[in-house]
């Protein structure tokens, strides 16, 4: 009788531990925003594994989100999004959703306001499109799909909110 009390019972906390896993949690989305200067304003950030990024376009101008390996210069077929501009600050804002089911860093960048070009090392990096306004940065980014909390913990404050205010600009 000790015995199926001991194994129920951990079986029971077993499945206690597997339902409070912080790999198992569902996580809050991170958000990547953009505006009128053609930059990616989280241009850094840190999901787990299946986490959901998602990129708000806080700006009137469209934009492409587009993965790609640095090594190789070869496009992603399935992390290749579109984001329409957003008419006004008080109009519907326009997003892309993706997430990566892995860990590893991922590239990105707009193909509306950079180009891959293949550095003197071999690399391929994205640069400004030639005639196109901003800060001079390519619009470029890296996700870190990682379980290390303290990387997790390293984003900025403004990915854990959906519509930034006073960000808008076209």
């Amino acid at each position: 009788m000790i015995y199926k009390t001991l194994l129920a019972t951990a079986s029971m906390l077993g499945a206690f531990m597997m339902l409070n896993s912080p790999a198992l949690a569902a996580s809050p989305p991170v958000y990547v925003h953009m505006n009128g200067a053609n930059m990616f304003l989280e241009n850094v950030v840190a999901v787990k594994p299946g986490q959901k990024v998602v990129f708000i376009n806080e700006d009137t101008g469209e934009h492409t989100i587009i993965g790609y390996n640095p090594a190789t210069g070869t496009a992603s077929k399935t992390f290749n999004g579109y984001v329409a501009g957003t008419k006004g600050p008080n109009d519907k804002i326009a997003s892309y959703t993706i997430s990566f089911p892995h860990t590893g860093i991922v590239d990105y960048y707009c193909s509306v306001h950079a180009d891959l070009v293949k550095e003197p090392d071999g690399m391929t990096m994205p640069k400004v499109r030639k005639g196109v306004d901003g800060f001079g940065d390519p619009m470029a980014g890296i996700i870190i799909v990682t379980t290390d909390p303290h990387i997790l913990a390293e984003n900025p404050k403004s990915s854990a909110t959906k519509i930034l205010p006073d960000y808008f600009g076209g």
